[in-house]
């Protein structure tokens, strides 16, 4: 079969879906890595409490790290899946089904933040002095300082108990709508004999467009009330667009990851290009910049306006040992992908790109470490027993949430076959030269 260039095309022959034996595999191997982690957790919880008496607050902040990079890969795919829709291409036709099955984990992840709001006064000083007269009573007795009680009673109304749980419901039950909608209109545009390429693609984008919209809003507010709030003195106006391009730094990583590991069988291997990996590999670098300006740009501002209640935040990375992390987080986080992917023959090599996104996926996950950690030990690094359950809990959720990944990424066709960008991508290389 040729095309109008007179080029010989490729078809797409037998089942579309995942190979099941590679997708059993995978889910095998993520729930042992789970099953691994869940053991050493619990063994480092036990030592904890023997050795140190922390009350369970390494686990709680481990927890909620975990719980916020699970989060961010589940809403961040069905955010990165909304923009691919407004902006269209050809790339979101490979990694489309891949952030429709992290979109559908979402209510995994709504679970994994109960254990949060259950236990909030052990690690939020606004669920634990929540009305004026508390707080007046702790400053009286030296649990808090002055600023601390401007802070508290200054932000109560968005920051207490009852307003929090308020907040989260809302904003997941505005989340699951969208992925309820997003993946069932996707579906059905699928069990369409006769597409009408116009009238989805107008569907999508009208509520793809209103719905990044409604994303920035609702993740500021949820990554203000569970991470930004652990320290009640701080605050920036940079904090939820700084999550919002971490998430897709971290997504788009997994999102690589999945189709060139999925390439090794079909249908992926017929569809994935290497023009198309490197667009992907040339879209990643784009996040590392993009996610190294933001971050840059919020110290710059903070620094040069020397303002004591906002720089105080960057003082507790930086003194003492936090000083080394804060380095490594810069050189894992930016320097060292960025340097990798300016690479052309990295971008289009299958087995380096995909240790490039699990680098990606490392330096996302300790840099989530850096922004709750220092806001509980701020003057000195502690490798004690109960820093280790920074890597046994976040550990373990990722490794369900992988299984879950993997388990719903197998439930549907890897490719929609009425996209209008199909037949493009099933030409052979530099058909067009």
């Amino acid at each position: 079969m040729t095309n109008a260039h007179g080029h010989a095309t490729r078809a797409l022959t037998g089942d579309l879906a995942a190979s099941s034996a590679l997708m059993g595999r995978w889910r095998r191997r993520a729930l042992t890595f789970g099953v691994v982690f869940t053991i050493l957790a619990v063994v480092l919880v036990v030592l904890a409490q023997v050795m140190e008496n922390d009350k369970f607050l390494h686990l709680l902040t481990s927890w909620l790290m975990g719980a916020m990079l699970c989060w961010g890969f589940s809403l961040g795919g069905l955010a990165l899946l909304m923009v691919q829709y407004c902006s269209g291409g050809k790339w979101g036709l490979l990694i489309r089904r891949p952030l429709e099955a992290m979109s559908r984990t979402l209510w995994l992840t709504g679970l994994m933040f109960l254990p949060i709001l259950i236990f909030m006064k052990k690690i939020y000083l606004w669920a634990r002095y929540s009305n004026p007269s508390e707080v007046a009573q702790a400053l009286s007795q030296g649990l808090i300082d002055k600023a601390q009680a401007h802070a508290l009673n200054w932000k109560h109304p968005m920051l207490n108990p009852t307003s929090v749980w308020v907040q989260i419901i809302v904003c997941f039950a505005i989340w699951l709508g969208y992925v309820f909608l997003i993946n069932r209109w996707s579906l059905q545009r699928n069990a369409d004999p006769n597409p009408n390429v116009p009238f989805w693609q107008k569907r999508f984008e009208n509520i793809s467009g209103f719905g990044i919209v409604v994303y920035s809003l609702t993740l500021t507010a949820l990554v203000i009330d569970l991470v930004m709030s652990t320290n009640i003195t701080w605050f920036s106006t940079m904090y939820g667009l700084n999550y919002l391009v971490g998430q897709g730094y971290a997504v788009l990583a997994i999102s690589v990851i999945t189709v060139v590991s999925l390439s090794k069988a079909e249908p992926m291997k017929t569809i994935l290009r290497t023009t198309e990996q490197h667009d992907l590999g040339k879209l990643m670098f784009a996040f590392v910049m993009l996610n190294i300006y933001l971050n840059f740009s919020q110290f710059l501002i903070i620094w040069s306006g020397n303002s004591p209640e906002e720089i105080s935040w960057y003082l507790d990375r930086i003194r003492g040992h936090w000083g080394v992390m804060f380095t490594l987080d810069f050189i894992f986080h930016w320097l060292i992908p960025f340097c990798l992917l300016l690479s052309r023959d990295i971008k289009r090599n299958k087995r380096r790109i995909v240790m490039v996104g699990m680098w990606m996926v490392w330096a996302r996950c300790f840099d989530m470490f850096m922004l709750i950690e220092p806001n509980f030990s701020p003057r000195h690094l502690h490798f004690s027993i109960g820093i280790l359950e920074y890597i046994a809990v976040p550990g373990a959720m990722i490794s369900f949430w992988v299984a879950a990944y993997i388990g719903q990424l197998g439930k549907r066709p890897l490719v929609q076959t009425n996209d209008p960008h199909l037949a493009e991508i099933l030409e052979p290389e530099h058909a067009h030269a």
